[in-house]
């Protein structure tokens, strides 16, 4: 498995629910017929929370979550104004060894 990683910054929420880390990775699986599958969160900062997805093709299924989070307001937010989307080949990647892929600078 491949690794996505979502990085969520509550300062830069309109409303901070820690619902989102169950919710977005649930809507996530549900939208892509479970091809993304959740694989758990972790506090990044104290103010940056990240979701991990399980993939087989970070590259192709990081498209499809941009996509949702471009089309879709989870827990009140907007989160393609505010989200990072990461990944990495390797299975359950750290932050630190994947590569952002949204936003481009």
């Amino acid at each position: 498995m491949q690794t996505i990683v979502i990085v969520l910054n509550a300062a830069k929420l309109e409303n901070p629910d820690l619902d989102i880390r169950y919710n977005l990775p649930e809507r996530i699986e549900e939208h892509t017929g479970g091809k993304i599958k959740d694989n758990g969160y972790d506090y990044i900062s104290n103010s940056e929370l990240g979701l991990w997805l399980a993939s087989d093709d970070c590259e192709a299924d990081a498209e499809k979550v941009i996509g949702l989070i471009r089309s879709e307001k989870f827990c009140g937010n907007d989160l393609s104004q505010t989200a990072g989307i990461y990944i990495s080949e390797q299975d359950c990647a750290e932050l630190s060894d994947c590569r952002k892929v949204y936003p481009t600078e």
